[in-house]
């Protein structure tokens, strides 16, 4: 009687533990799918991220270019503004997003490109004002306009080495037209 007692105890011990040890097993997997998961929303996340904000930098860069071009042969008119200030706008908002998905070595670059970008829009507003810093010059905001060339390439080869996307770099940017 003990040895049938002791085998069935046994038989439904075993049954228990195999049952145990399964859902332990299906807990693991579910976490490993919801990580992968949660990594792999994390990497969409950063692509839009990124993809926003390097079209919004290369737009304010562009719009101020514009902008010096009018100044250059006209009076600044209120379209002008909005239009520069809509790219400003803009970029300002796309990397306030950055600031809280990219990682260091990605909004390290996307800071210099921000300061960058500020300061040539500083230069152009004071400049469209009549009021420039000792050293500015349509000329000097132009080249600081320029300039900004290559820190957005810096920035970009950042977010595309932090999303893992290989390949050579793009094209340098277009030539500058006076």
């Amino acid at each position: 009687m003990v040895i049938a007692v002791a085998g069935v105890a046994g038989t439904l011990g075993a049954a228990l533990l195999t049952q145990r040890g399964a859902a332990r097993g299906k807990a693991r997997e579910i976490e490993l799918v919801r990580r992968h998961e949660v990594a792999r929303e994390n990497l969409q996340l950063r692509r839009t991220c990124y993809a926003d904000l390097n079209r919004e930098a290369r737009q304010f860069t562009t719009a101020l270019n514009q902008h010096l071009h009018t100044l250059r042969e006209r009076r600044v008119q209120d379209a002008d503004r909005v239009a520069l200030d809509a790219a400003k706008d803009a970029f300002r908002d796309r990397y306030s997003e950055a600031q809280m998905v990219a990682p260091d070595p990605v909004l390290t670059p996307a800071t210099v490109v921000h300061h960058a970008l500020t300061a040539v829009y500083g230069q152009v507003k004071r400049l469209e004002r009549g009021a420039p810093d000792p050293g500015e010059s349509m000329e000097a905001a132009g080249e600081a306009q320029q300039g900004i060339w290559e820190p957005l390439r810096v920035m970009r080869a950042a977010m595309r080495a932090d999303l893992g996307v290989s390949g050579g770099e793009s094209a340098p940017p277009p030539a500058r037209r006076t």
